[in-house]
């Protein structure tokens, strides 16, 4: 689709990651100890949790926090306003996998390609930025390819277009999940989750939540999501990254630090050549929906038998 921004390309954008940030990414999305394969550096099958790429925009390079608004803002968009980055928030995710990633970039070079897919004017809502990031490895193959949205909060009305409809996946109506998976997130768990990378105030202390109408800091929706996705392959793909294919899911609402989350999900029995589709949703226990439009691609094996 055209208009403005559409089809501006970032710079590509080196990113590595060492085999203690892939430990800590799967300690903090919630893998349990009998999963020792993505905890545990000399486990005989240790690997990255396949989602793992979807910090690399945030992470890069670093090993050190960084500034999270100056490095947002860092490379505008030629042909749209320069949105404010303290007051944005995610829209939707979806993940495709190709190979697993390394445990360790070290010794190899890995970089982001990055390009708009369009800048879409919501009125007075806001505005939405939608792109595509392509994980590679440098003059060889795509490991991941992953496009997002993301909704800058109250920065619409500039005339731009308003966007295509999306695709929406719905839960099968009348019919019992299959599996349910529950996660009880602590008042630090957003604390530990930006240690990946994902450096935004908006989940560390409560003034940007507060001037953005969320009442104080709120869980990164990519918590969330990364979460929820572990539950599919813990409850449905055996916990190998081998059996998921694609994985995506639209930010409903925010969820506070301590909220237990329930994600409800339902083979539906379509699909081809051994990928079955699974839809999900994901609330807060007693509460909204926080996860909607969920859908993966899956070879539904059940839930492992210990290690």
């Amino acid at each position: 689709m055209g208009g403005p921004g559409a089809g501006f390309e970032y710079p590509p954008q080196d990113v590595s990651w060492l085999k203690r940030d892939v430990l800590l990414f799967a300690n903090s999305i919630g893998c349990t100890s009998d999963e020792l394969q993505f905890l545990f550096e000399l486990h005989l099958n240790f690997q990255v949790f396949p989602t793992y790429s979807i910090i690399l925009p945030f992470k890069q390079t670093d090993q050190e926090v960084i500034d999270f608004y100056t490095r947002q803002g860092a490379t505008p968009i030629p042909g749209v306003p320069k949105f404010d980055s303290r007051r944005v928030v995610d829209g939707q995710r979806l993940i495709q996998f190709f190979k697993p990633l390394p445990p360790s970039s070290q010794g190899r070079e890995f970089e982001l390609r990055t390009k708009i897919i369009g800048v879409y004017d919501k009125g007075k809502a806001g505005s939405v930025v939608e792109q595509e990031t392509v994980l590679a490895e440098k003059g060889g193959d795509v490991y991941t390819k992953a496009v997002g949205s993301a909704f800058f909060v109250g920065q619409g009305n500039w005339g731009g277009p308003k966007g295509p409809s999306t695709t929406n996946y719905p839960p099968p109506e009348g019919k019992r999940p299959d599996a349910v998976y529950t996660l009880q997130t602590t008042p630090e768990s957003a604390l530990l989750y930006r240690l990946n990378g994902d450096y935004n105030p908006l989940h560390a202390t409560p003034e940007p939540g507060q001037k953005m109408g969320f009442g104080g800091a709120i869980m990164h929706g990519l918590f969330s999501w990364n979460t929820t996705c572990h539950g599919l392959l813990q409850k449905l793909g055996g916990s190998d990254p081998a059996n998921i294919k694609e994985f995506q899911a639209r930010f409903a609402a925010p969820v506070k630090p301590g909220d237990t989350l329930i994600t409800e999900m339902w083979k539906t029995g379509d699909g081809e050549d051994g990928w079955e589709e699974v839809r999900f949703v994901t609330r807060v226990e007693g509460g909204k929906v926080v996860l909607s439009n969920g859908r993966a691609l899956m070879r539904c094996v059940g839930s492992k038998s210990k290690l």
